[in-house]
Parts: structure tokens; C-alpha cells; sequence
């Protein structure tokens, strides 16, 4: 099963509009104009378009069949999203969004009504932690089971219904991660590593996903829902180099990022609790 990430789908130059602000959460984000071409390419490079599946009651767990391929989730929850969901239905398709709980209803963010549409409209609406931890796999225990606990509930609270799935935010990845997600009740994780390879821990199922940024070129989308070679080795071996510098810089990875990308005043992804 192949799985796209995307951010938000804002207006060049109006990145801060939606979801978080910065240089930093920039790189992930694209154009209307972009993000129609991407699904087009992606319609026409697959057989059909990915439609939001009928997740299975626990204790079973999802079978990657019963997801479409390719999966089209976005993270964070920006404001955004009413966008992207409009220009997912003009051409029949249906994402899988995850929301940031401590961020609802706050500027360039979705609020509880365009939480309930999105699922009304027939998305799948999911956890994106409460507060975005920049390094969720370095998170103290407690915290990993308050982050998915409060979200799903939340969510619950909003929609009405039971929530089951999330993804990790920060794309910062570890075994506890997946225990306290499952302990709070979801039954599939999204993470950002490049793979198409799913698997089980925990009692949930784990599925990677390719990760889309502002320079992603049509081409490469559509090769990526082929399952074209190149795109996706390209993915996985600058996602393992970061995943071996944040492991070997540890804060100063962060320090550095800071400094490269020029970060303001403005909120940044973590800091509300």
C-alpha cells in the first residue's frame, strides 16, 4: 500500500494562512494549483482513485487491502483542508486528515464544525497528537499516553463517533510511540517513513508513508502511486540520512535547523500544552 503525506494547500505566499507558520512548515506545503495536478497525475498513473475505506472493528487488524491505494492524508489540520477536500471530490477522491487537537478552532487551523463536515463529506478524520511534539519519540512516557488518550477523545467528543486512526507528528518515530497509541484505543498509525512495507505492533497496524514538499514535482507524485523505483529510493535514503542526524545531533539538530531556517517569534509546531 502506498501513502502520501501532504500539509496544507494554500495560496503561494500565504503559507502562514494555514496550519503552522514558519520557513519550517513551508517546505510542506503546496498550491491549489499543485495539488490539482498531483491528483490528476495520480488518477492517471492508477487504476482507481483512492476513496476513504471502511476501517474494521477492533480486535481485528486493518488489512492493508481494505485502504486505497494510494492513501491521501494530511497532517497538522490548517484551515486548509476545506481546500484540499474540495479538489479531492471534483475528481472522486477522499483523503485521510489528522488534526492537532490544542490547535482547533485557533487561527489557520480547522475548527469543530469543519471537522464534522469533513467527515460528513465522507473523509476519514483522525488524531495528530494534541500538541505536536517536535520529538515525539523522545517523549516521556505519560506524555506519549496523554497526547493520544486526550486527541482521541476529543475527536470522539467532536464527531460523535469512534476515531481509530492517527499519524505521528514530526516525523519522529519510536516503539513507545505505537504502545501509547494503541493503549489509547487506535487501531492504525500513519508515520513518515518511505515505505509501502505495513506491519503490526502492538495491536495496531503501521503504515509509512512518502512524504510530499513544496518542490515535489508532478512527475514524481505520479511515480510514487505507481510505485515507480526511483522516487521512492530517493525518498527512503534522505529520510534515513535525517533520521542518522537527528540520532546523532540530538537538540543540536534542532539548535541548527533553527539557525538555518530563521525561525521568528511566531508559534511554533509543540508549543501549546
Amino acid at each position: 500500500m502506498t501513502a502520501l503525506m501532504y500539509h496544507d494547500v494554500v495560496a503561494a505566499g500565504a503559507e502562514d494562512t494555514s496550519g503552522f507558520p514558519g520557513r519550517d512548515a513551508a517546505l510542506y506545503k503546496v498550491t491549489p494549483q499543485q495539488f490539482a495536478a498531483h491528483l490528476d497525475a495520480i488518477r492517471a498513473a492508477t487504476p482507481s482513485p483512492p476513496e476513504a475505506p471502511d476501517l474494521p472493528d477492533p480486535p481485528d487488524l486493518p488489512d492493508p487491502l481494505d485502504l486505497p491505494d494510494p492513501v491521501i492524508t494530511f497532517d497538522d489540520g490548517g484551515i486548509s483542508a476545506m481546500t484540499a477536500a474540495d479538489l479531492l471530490e471534483a475528481r472522486g477522491f477522499s483523503g485521510h486528515f489528522f488534526v492537532t487537537v490544542n490547535f482547533v478552532g485557533t487561527r489557520g487551523f480547522v475548527g469543530k464544525d469543519d471537522i464534522r463536515e469533513l467527515a460528513r463529506r465522507g473523509h476519514v478524520v483522525g488524531s495528530h497528537s494534541c500538541s505536536h511534539p517536535l520529538r515525539m519519540g523522545r517523549c516521556a512516557w505519560p506524555q506519549l499516553v496523554d497526547e493520544w488518550t486526550r486527541s482521541r477523545a476529543a475527536l470522539e467528543d467532536i464527531l460523535g463517533a469512534d476515531v481509530r486512526v492517527a499519524s505521528v507528528p514530526g516525523g519522529d518515530f519510536a516503539p513507545p510511540v505505537a504502545e501509547a497509541a494503541a493503549q489509547a484505543g487506535f487501531a492504525t498509525l500513519f508515520t513518515s517513513e518511505p515505505t509501502c512495507a505495513s506491519r503490526s505492533a502492538f495491536g495496531l497496524a503501521l503504515h509509512g508513508r512518502f512524504t510530499i514538499q513544496t518542490w515535489t514535482s508532478t512527475a514524481a507524485v505520479a511515480g510514487l502511486a505507481a510505485g515507480a523505483w526511483l522516487p521512492r529510493a530517493r525518498q527512503a535514503l534522505l529520510w534515513n540520512a535525517k533520521k542518522m542526524s537527528k540520532r546523532l545531533g540530538g537538540d543540536r539538530y534542532l539548535q541548527l535547523r533553527k539557525i538555518v531556517l530563521g525561525y521568528g517569534n511566531e508559534v511554533r509546531w509543540g508549543d501549546r500544552n
